[in-house]
């Protein structure tokens, strides 16, 4: 029988390595069924972009029909587009044994634990602010104002760490990978995966 997947919220400031993380995770071992949810939202499509594999790209017209009728775990509405996570392409890759990853802030997670509390969450931190603030230099990617602003948001967004059931500290990449995967790995060995799993030889182990 195919035990289903685990769903994971996965949270962190901007610059924490989140993405990064999940990534590494995946591609570290290829028999391992996992993927990272892919949103529904109201933007335009980017150059380079693939229907289903960076998003689901829907009309706002069709967004509000699916909020109207209950579809999204969660979903927010940024800069006058809506971005939101499908139930039931949550629920038909768990049931097909897919390992999910949410890669959500914390009020998206807040919305996600509601109706889904069997979802697992994951919270990274980084060592320091001052950290934080190379790493966002380093990605070339913002402003200095930019930068400034992704700083006070981080630390806003870093009070909600407690709101999670683990928390990783991405000071040594390796290191952060490593507890990831002991998480991982853990879950799977939870009694209601493996009863699930292993049911015909738990049957024969307590046979009289």
């Amino acid at each position: 029988m195919k035990t289903p997947g685990t769903l994971y919220i996965i949270s962190a400031p901007s610059g924490a390595g989140k993405s990064s993380l999940i990534k590494a995770l995946l591609e570290s071992d290829a028999h391992y069924q996992a993927k990272v949810s892919v949103s529904h939202t109201t933007r335009q499509k980017r150059p380079g972009e693939i229907e289903g594999q960076h998003y689901y790209f829907v009309d706002h017209q069709a967004f509000e029909s699916m909020i109207e009728q209950h579809a999204f775990l969660e979903f927010a509405y940024v800069f006058e587009q809506y971005y939101g996570t499908s139930k039931s392409t949550i629920a038909a890759d768990l049931a097909q044994g897919f390992d999910v990853f949410l890669d959500i802030d914390w009020q998206g997670a807040r919305q996600v634990r509601q109706q889904a509390p069997y979802a697992r969450s994951i919270f990274i931190l980084p060592p320091s602010q001052a950290d934080l603030y190379q790493r966002l230099i380093k990605r070339g990617q913002d402003s200095q104002q930019t930068i400034e602003k992704r700083m006070q948001k981080a630390v806003a967004e870093m009070s909600h760490y407690d709101e999670y059931d683990y928390l990783i500290i991405n000071d040594q990449f390796d290191t952060a990978l490593s507890e990831l995967k002991s998480l991982v790995r853990a879950e799977k060995l939870k009694t209601a995966h493996q009863q699930i799993k292993y049911q015909q030889l738990i049957t024969k182990l307590l046979a009289q």
